[in-house]
């Protein structure tokens, strides 16, 4: 836990610590980006307004560096900027202070719950051909001929739901719980900007979709 309110993290790891769960405390920024690089952990809570790094900037380096850990910030700012925003450098859930312990907990339940699922193998393999693009989920990559392109990770979870799920339409809101976590996302505007994205990366035309494909009032369907 990145939290630097002394008496909040006492609270929170105190309660955690009842549920079973070891925590460690970092009371800044630095610190706790230093020491989540050091020895990655199951899970991170990670504050926003922090001394010397803020959280957004913890969360980018961590991802930018390849680090998958989920990641659940905590903090006042509730504006749906920083939501989306927190959400989009990789964050898996974002809780607004002052919250429910108990509700702390299930959050932590819940994402601890995805990471199992993600690290499990992809139901349909380790890699998706999609015409002369390759993914590989392993890897987290996107091959086209001898050009590799890097997937991050939320980007390779949501090609992996819409793969095994090939063929069906999958809601928003399936792909959020999955992947985030549903009450984590304040509107569908992250989850369309990723689908924008990956077409860019694996369409021949991405005005056209020929293997991702928008339901209208729904969701997505991905055609192998």
């Amino acid at each position: 836990m990145v939290e630097d309110e002394a008496h909040l993290s006492e609270v929170i790891a105190d309660n955690l610590e009842l549920e079973g769960y070891a925590v460690e405390v970092a009371a800044d920024g630095e610190r706790g980006l230093v020491r989540a690089q050091a020895e990655p952990p199951a899970l991170i809570l990670l504050d926003v307004m922090l001394p010397k790094l803020d959280g957004f900037e913890v969360c980018a380096r961590l991802r930018a560096a390849g680090s998958d850990v989920p990641i659940l910030f905590l903090t006042a700012r509730t504006g749906n900027d920083d939501r989306v925003r927190g959400l989009e450098l990789g964050g898996d859930d974002y809780l607004a202070k002052p919250f429910d312990l108990r509700e702390l907990i299930l959050r932590v339940r819940a994402i601890l719950k995805r990471a199992q699922w993600q690290r499990e193998p992809p139901r349909g393999g380790k890699t998706l051909a999609l015409g002369s693009a390759v993914i590989d989920f392993k890897a987290f990559s996107v091959r086209h001929g001898t050009r590799e392109t890097r997937l991050s990770t939320k980007e390779a979870l949501i090609l992996r739901y819409l793969s095994e799920r090939a063929g069906e339409v999958v809601s928003r809101a399936e792909i959020l719980d999955k992947v985030w976590g549903y009450d984590a996302f304040p509107t569908t505007r992250t989850i369309d900007n990723f689908i924008v994205r990956l077409r860019r990366m694996l369409e021949p035309d991405p005005t056209e979709p020929r293997y991702l494909h928008t339901i209208r009032g729904t969701g997505y369907r991905l055609t192998p």
